[in-house]
């Protein structure tokens, strides 16, 4: 079922959101900025995009709305000019870091409204402890190359040569990558670790099952 125009806006609204912020918007945002009356209607909108299969909403969290794309089958011929298309370089790791696995010839064709900052590939998620941020095994996240990501943002990142898709917390005299589930531990980076940010999390695609 195509969307409705207030369904468009209220989509393009938590896109421009992530891109100026890095955050969704809250509901209430959603309903001031869109003149509801109330947070049900934004509600009511959103629950309409999640059916869709255009957003997930994470229980328990305000700002808990993450965009999310069903994926195509791989891509083929020119993409249009407004499209992503986008190779699966390998897997990460959303449990513990696994060496990631480079050069798969697989590319899809994806909307650039779904991420932001726009990805330069994507990468195949493996393990469940992002699964409160709604990163799940077998998910495709987009990530956008770049060696520097503030605290508190989701990076993958590269602890001796193994990749690892994590919340980034920047203390004072450590650095620790933190899961989204309580079953697992926080990754500490330990000093003469040989550890670099590969890019930036920003949004992902959920393979047809």
């Amino acid at each position: 079922m195509p969307l409705s125009s207030t369904q468009n806006a209220v989509l393009g609204l938590i896109a421009a959101r992530i891109e100026a912020d890095g955050v969704p918007p809250s509901q209430a945002e959603i309903a001031a900025a869109l003149g509801f009356r109330g947070v049900r209607a934004a509600q009511y909108h959103l629950e309409a995009l999640e059916r869709a299969g255009l957003i997930r909403r994470v229980p328990g969290q305000a700002r808990g709305i993450r965009l999310v794309r069903p994926a195509g089958p791989a891509a083929t011929g020119p993409a249009p000019d407004d499209a992503l298309r986008l190779p699966v370089l390998g897997r990460v790791a959303a449990g513990v870091p696994i060496g990631a696995d480079i050069g798969s010839d697989e590319v899809v064709l994806l909307d650039r409204v779904f991420f932001s900052p726009a990805p330069d590939y994507l990468l195949r998620v493996e393990g469940d402890s992002m699964r409160d941020e709604g990163i799940f095994d077998g998910d495709l996240i987009g990530v956008h190359r770049t060696r520097e990501a503030r605290s508190g943002q989701i990076v993958v990142a590269r602890i001796d040569d193994e990749i690892t898709v994590k919340l980034l917390k920047i203390g004072r005299d450590r650095i620790r990558l933190l899961p989204r589930n309580p079953d697992y531990a926080p990754i500490e980076v330990l000093p003469g670790q040989d550890f670099a940010i590969e890019g930036l999390y920003c949004g992902l695609v959920r393979p047809n099952r």
